[in-house]
């Protein structure tokens, strides 16, 4: 599986060790150094069910310094995945891309589990 995150990220530390714990094999990608691009957005979208705003780092100062909570709304999905893939700062982390595609987004124990993890 492929394990998206930003190394400095505390959440991104949790889940990596709770990963390893379980004895997960999984592929490291640091978010910042090798954003998503345009079409993994889009399929990582679809795979997951969730949407889209999920995708989006509400905490991090990148999204607040552009306003996004106020711009959100007036944006297309198309437009909303073009700005994700401008900068892995805007993407909520960590992302598991799972074998058989299916996507989870941030860390929840809880969801991690029910997905076999």
């Amino acid at each position: 599986m492929l394990f998206i995150c930003y190394p400095k990220c505390g959440t991104c530390k949790k889940a990596e060790q709770y990963l390893i714990g379980k004895g997960a094999a999984f592929t490291k990608r640091d978010i910042k150094e090798n954003k998503p691009t345009l079409a993994e957005l889009q399929a990582w979208y679809k795979a997951s069910g969730l949407p889209l705003k999920r995708f989006f780092n509400t905490s991090g100062n990148l999204y607040k310094v552009l306003g996004l909570k106020d711009k959100l709304a007036a944006m297309s999905e198309d437009e909303q995945l073009q700005l994700l893939a401008t900068d892995g700062m805007l993407v909520k982390r960590p992302i598991v891309v799972q074998n058989d595609g299916s996507v989870l987004v941030g860390f929840k124990q809880a969801e991690y589990e029910a997905k076999g993890l």
